[in-house]
């Protein structure tokens, strides 16, 4: 694409270094960029072996961008992340709900802001490195594909993505296979060709979320209280509702002499409900914060196939509409976990036809 200039967002790793070669062989003016998100010196320090955008990330897509041959910056979007990602996450579990950081930076930060900033400055797209592909559909729409790779396929985490956003972004790794990627790297002489894929969320790089939200809340952080059956019989304490998840079994601290799950987060009690493993499954979920993709709303009772977590395969289900932000998902078969706070992404065949974030 001769003449066309494209912002390429670089976290340091294979996947967009990549992205940002193929762009360049494809014809394209190509500005490799790293978001700056840290917000203090303790947490550059924390980041500086992993994460996304930490210091090392910088360092190895300065490297890269120098052995492409391509302009690299280093753009300051701490404030939209922390308002947008670690606020927003800090918030839900107060709540007693489990968010997805990784969807809510990828909506307001890689995408809104990096774009906008992108645009400001003559760029005509921004690309990332996702395992994903955008397609324009026949009705106009623009709509994420799954990726050639089931593996990696990262369309989940896209789903609140608007048209505006989509009509400027290019993801051209959606096409390879992980393997492919790193062998592309690999002959022309990258030095992140095998660097290990970051695993953690990147501004809690410890994996441990309690003590980041205990830290950032302060006096506000919520006290121990009671885990109860799903009848209100008390059967022991908890440590704080932020420590829990539905569907958790390990790490609850409580020994009842059979196995119990997480099934319910009450923050308006203070209480954690526990049951059997047959608990955590149900047949149905509500969701709200609704983005269409392929489709353009859902208005009628519509067959999809909806994923309730990253990991999840997939199950087939019903959408009806029940309130002008709301959606009621009717699952064929139970599904397990149903957790607020997660998103609920619906398919049509390969195509990302929208989602939500569950509510209950």
């Amino acid at each position: 694409m001769a003449g066309k200039k494209v912002v390429v967002g670089m976290s340091g790793g294979v996947d967009s270094s990549v992205a940002a070669w193929l762009l360049k062989e494809q014809g394209y003016e190509v500005i490799g960029v790293t978001m700056q998100i840290w917000q203090d010196e303790d947490h550059f320090a924390e980041a500086e072996n992993g994460g996304c955008c930490g210091l090392s990330a910088v360092e190895d897509a300065r490297r890269v961008a120098e052995r492409l041959e391509i302009p690299y910056y280093v753009m300051n979007f701490k404030r939209e992340f922390k308002e947008n990602v670690m606020d927003y996450f800090v918030a839900e579990y107060l709540k007693g709900r489990t968010p997805n950081p990784c969807i809510a930076c990828n909506r307001y930060v890689k995408w809104e802001s990096l774009l906008r900033r992108s645009l400001e400055i003559g760029a005509d797209y921004i690309a990332t490195g996702h395992y994903a592909r955008i397609e324009r559909l026949s009705n106009g729409r623009y709509a994420i594909r799954n990726s050639v790779t089931a593996a990696k396929d990262q369309t989940y985490a896209l789903f609140n993505l608007t048209q505006e956003q989509l009509a400027h972004t290019l993801m051209p790794v959606g096409a390879y296979t992980k393997e492919e990627i790193r062998a592309i790297a690999e002959d022309i002489g990258l030095m992140v060709a095998h660097k290990k894929d970051s695993q953690e969320i990147c501004f809690i790089p410890d994996d441990d979320y309690a003590g980041f939200i205990d830290r950032e809340c302060g006096s506000l952080v919520p006290p121990p209280g009671n885990f109860v059956s799903m009848q209100g019989e008390i059967l022991g304490r908890h440590k704080g509702i932020t420590h829990y998840t539905v569907g958790q079994r390990k790490g609850l601290g409580i020994a009842l002499g059979y196995p119990v799950f997480v099934t319910e987060i009450r923050p308006e009690t203070n209480e954690v409900v526990l049951g059997s493993n047959e608990d955590v499954f149900t047949d149905r979920l509500y969701a709200n914060r609704l983005n269409f993709m392929s489709l353009p709303d859902i208005r009628e009772d519509t067959e999809l196939v909806a994923k309730i977590r990253y990991s999840h395969a997939g199950s087939r289900c019903v959408v009806r509409r029940t309130a002008e932000d709301e959606i009621c998902c009717e699952f064929q078969e139970p599904v397990r976990a149903v957790t607020p706070g997660q998103a609920v992404v619906f398919y049509d065949g390969e195509y990302v036809a929208g989602g939500g974030i569950i509510t209950r």
